[in-house]
């Protein structure tokens, strides 16, 4: 509001000063010259009948002489001060317009009708700093759960996409640079309802800065980040960043774990796939053999360091090795869309292909070029731009790597899910054998599309009849919660994965468990099981039915129907 008011001074200041002073002096010069009155005698108006006079004589043309008829001499003063008072109003009319449609004010403006919005707001949210493929992405997918988001995006075009976007909640945005505290202040960053920041732009040091004022401004508040370099991830973690996710790291990692273990990298593909995604097929990366890796870049480096942990026998292909570093493997100088490059690497021995330059156009190439030398390949391909979907789904890679799509999956399963996130870490202890039976199990209750993942926290706000039963000191087991309140002879269609209690975490616990106050359990199955447990969470009647088989009735008529018939 300040930067409103100091914007309309300094702009209108001269038309302001131009206008007061006309009015003065023709205020001054109908007070000196003289005039008469109705009997002819000598008159001078006084102050108050020309400031009267000069005021609505600036806006109307139809008005009489006050309170005499004027001489000539005063209506030759009132013709100059109506002209020269008329030119300066359309000057400062006119100065006003352009203050309007100066791109500074509408900015103040919009800035202002921002702050407003954010401090209106009445529920948790995220702080979303950059809107690219990764931040709709993210603010999509936390719509979807009726969870609330603001964005910051320096672009106007990404905002003002934003706004078309048919999204279930709305999600104020603003274009501004998030590097800069202010900015992030004016997006709540300070608000007491703030639950985390989340820093997405495509600058290693912007989300770097978008952290560290973060942490300073507001210790308490979690705060991840997306970052590709090594050193910024280093730098992140040193004042406490809370997640920092490297999208190549991340995906190595997994095509080393279905390397490792097939079923445990399906059943993380399961557990955190959207809600419409479908049932992928397990998939077997070769094991032994030549792997070709086009490109070492950030990617490229990613996936070499985990398959050489493997012992597989690696070819790099770069068209700039001394930009890019040389690996300790061998090396081919070429861009890899070329037949004679691929062959120079062995492309017929080899049983894997990495098209992973940062170009889509390219790696598209060098997949199909290298499918004609060998059409055996496990072929994985980065994507690096989103609009490209089609025409990668059409090359029908065994392995697709989308930066984004890894870093919005990753965000949505951190903020949506948390307990999701500790049981795919603990996932990794486990070996395949276990993940395989977990596997089919999860396929016994879901057929065609990813289950859905939800939380339980036993606590008076979202288990109200689970706590009042604990209080009056029935024993309810988890058997109890996972059956069906229409027929309790059948179990929902879900799987406890994890309990959390006292900071223990169980994985698929036992179904006799007893429940604690304060427990949270994590379950996967079929979205009617989530919605069919919340009325044995919440709703005594249907507990009570689960727990002694007997459907008390409810309400008075029907209280007093069930004693005449126990009578």
């Amino acid at each position: 509001m300040q930067n409103i008011f100091f914007l309309i001074f300094r702009r209108m200041r001269a038309p302001l000063l131009a206008l007061i002073l006309t009015y003065a002096i023709a205020v001054l010069g109908l007070v000196l010259i003289p005039g008469q009155d109705a009997e002819g005698n000598p008159w001078r108006m006084d102050f108050f009948h020309a400031f009267y006079f000069v005021s609505f004589m600036a806006s109307t043309i139809g008005f009489g002489e006050i309170p005499f008829e004027f001489t000539n001499a005063q209506r030759l003063w009132v013709t100059f001060s109506i002209f020269f008072t008329v030119v300066v109003w359309l000057y400062s009319i006119g100065t006003l317009l352009t203050l309007f449609q100066d791109p500074t004010f509408q900015r103040a403006l919009t800035e202002r009708r921002f702050t407003a919005q954010i401090r209106r707001i009445r529920d948790r949210f995220y702080l979303i700093c950059g809107y690219g493929e990764t931040g709709s992405a993210l603010i999509q997918a936390l719509t979807d759960r009726d969870q609330h988001a603001v964005a910051i995006d320096i672009r106007q075009d990404r905002v003002n996409l934003l706004k078309l976007e048919n999204l279930r909640q709305y999600v104020p945005a603003l274009c501004a640079d998030a590097r800069m505290p202010i900015h992030l202040m004016e997006a709540g960053l300070k608000h007491a309802l703030c639950s985390g920041v989340v820093a997405l732009t495509d600058s290693n040091d912007a989300n770097l800065k978008v952290a560290i004022t973060a942490k300073l401004l507001h210790p308490d508040i979690k705060v991840i980040c997306r970052a590709d370099s090594h050193d910024i991830e280093a730098n992140m973690a040193s004042f406490g960043t809370d997640y920092i996710i490297d999208p190549f790291d991340t995906f190595a990692v997994h095509l080393a774990t279905a390397i490792q273990a097939p079923c445990l990298n399906l059943l993380q593909e399961w557990l955190t796939g959207r809600e419409d995604s479908e049932l992928r097929d397990p998939i077997y990366p070769p094991s032994e053999g030549l792997w070709v890796i086009c490109g070492y870049g950030r990617f490229g480096k990613a996936v070499y360091d985990q398959l050489r942990k493997e012992g597989l026998e690696l070819v790099i292909v770069e068209a700039d090795p001394e930009k890019t570093g040389l690996p300790k493997e061998h090396c081919i100088r070429g861009r890899g869309t070329e037949a004679e490059t691929l062959q120079e690497a062995d492309i017929q021995r080899a049983v894997g292909l990495i098209a992973g330059t940062d170009h889509d156009a390219n790696n598209l190439s060098i997949i199909m070029t290298a499918r004609k030398l060998n059409p055996d390949l496990f072929v994985i391909m980065r994507q690096n731009r989103q609009d490209n979907d089609a025409i990668i789904e059409a090359l029908h890679a065994d392995m697709v790597m989308h930066p984004s799509a890894i870093v919005a999956n990753r965000i949505r399963v951190l903020l949506g899910t948390p307990m999701l996130h500790e049981f795919l870490q603990l996932l990794l202890y486990q070996d395949d054998r276990w993940a395989c039976e977990l596997v089919s199990r999860i396929l016994a209750l879901v057929t065609s599309h990813a289950p859905d993942i939800w939380e339980v926290a036993f606590s008076e706000e979202t288990s109200h009849a689970i706590c009042q039963s604990v209080l009056e000191g029935k024993a309810v087991s988890l058997r109890d919660v996972v059956t069906d309140p229409r027929n309790r002879s059948k179990l929902l269609q879900c799987i406890p994965l994890m309990m959390l209690r006292n900071n223990e975490r169980v994985l698929l616990p036992e179904m006799d468990e007893i429940l604690h106050r304060d427990d949270r359990i994590l379950f996967c199955g079929s979205h009617s099981a989530g919605n069919r447990m919340e009325w044995t969470l919440q709703n005594e009647h249907a507990l009570s039915y689960i727990l002694t088989g007997e459907a008390r009735p409810q309400g008075l008529l029907w209280r007093w129907l069930k004693r005449r018939e126990r009578t």
